[in-house]
């Protein structure tokens, strides 16, 4: 391998890294806002099943992120390099600051900025953009519902226990409904770094003719976001986790619940949705069946803003790195 190429592979490590650390409040925010879990066991607890997951659902994500997005023909490895840079330095300045921004879009922006930059726009595979585009949307509001209905079913199974019983049973249950939330995000999340290492390697002709995910490549994603998710992004989580809407054993166990249903589903049919929009949509939707007051809308209207800058910031900075990174002749 050149130097370039392994250069691009640690630095979409790093990606992966940041990627477990920015979402760890995906993961936990419901327990650590429900005070079932400690902060440093609860990210212990998401880090165990996101590694789990990662290897639970096959490479559907993965493939689309390798050649759905841009034509992998066009793709070379600086571009790789100019992408995962400038969605770098998004979603660190998010960590820092707290927001919960979408790690997948800004992959997914970086992508095409640096492509476009390179090849123009015919590089682009409108269709899968648009899939991607369409489920900004629809992630969210499959999650809000499912959530909120969730939250329907379980109040009404509930509606004669008294409150020390329904606390006492959902705290046990949410611990399930997390692990299958981390679970979820393993399956989508890293399979996105997996399909840009791909790429890469296919792009630099190491996997020969046809696209496939090398399972080394599987198990070093896997370790990365799960060793990153046990880092925590501990802003982020006080923002999933408190900033939002208070919340309840047995809202969290609704909003993971309606969480995981959502990205499994995703992921089964290879489309990367961003588990950061899914949860917040679950979030909201378990506030707004208690009380459309019970969610913080200012709150909630910060992160939709993110979102919005998201994948137009991370192409820009695609677009300005692969510029700064060609003419210093890498």
């Amino acid at each position: 391998m050149s130097t370039v190429v392994i250069l691009t592979i640690i630095l979409a490590l790093l990606f992966d890294f940041l990627n477990g650390m920015n979402d760890a409040g995906n993961s936990i925010a419901t327990l650590i806002s429900t005070r079932i879990l400690t902060p440093r066991l609860g990210v212990l607890w998401a880090a165990v099943f996101n590694i789990i997951g990662a290897f639970a659902f096959g490479v559907g994500v993965a493939t689309t992120i390798g050649k759905g997005i841009v034509d992998p023909y066009a793709v070379k490895p600086l571009v790789i390099m100019a992408a995962l840079i400038g969605s770098m330095i998004w979603t660190y300045n998010c960590t820092r600051l707290g927001i919960p921004s979408s790690v997948s879009h800004s992959l997914i922006g970086g992508l095409c900025g640096a492509a476009v930059m390179k090849s123009g726009l015919a590089t682009l595979n409108i269709a899968g953009i648009a899939k991607i585009a369409v489920f900004i949307v629809v992630a969210p509001l499959m999650g809000m519902v499912v959530s909120a209905v969730m939250m329907i079913l379980l109040s009404w199974i509930v509606k004669s226990w008294s409150k020390m019983k329904v606390e006492k049973a959902f705290s046990k249950l949410q611990l399930l409904s997390s692990a299958a939330f981390s679970v979820s995000h393993g399956t989508n999340d890293a399979q996105k770094t997996m399909g840009i290492i791909s790429i890469l390697l296919f792009s630099a002709g190491i996997l020969g003719k046809e696209f496939y995910v090398p399972w080394w490549v599987i198990l070093a994603c896997t370790l990365c976001i799960g060793l990153g998710t046990l880092a925590g992004g501990w802003k982020v989580i006080r923002t999933m986790g408190t900033k939002l809407t208070n919340l309840r054993p047995l809202g969290g166990s609704a909003a993971e619940t309606g969480g995981a249903i959502t990205v499994i589903g995703a992921s089964l049919a290879g489309i990367p949705v961003s588990t950061t929009h899914t949860i917040t949509g679950c979030i909201i939707g378990v506030g707004i069946q208690k009380n459309v007051g019970a969610v913080r809308w200012g709150m909630a209207s910060n992160i939709v803003l993110a979102w919005v800058f998201t994948i137009p910031a991370a192409a820009v900075g695609g677009a300005l790195f692969y510029y700064i990174l060609s003419k210093l002749g890498l």
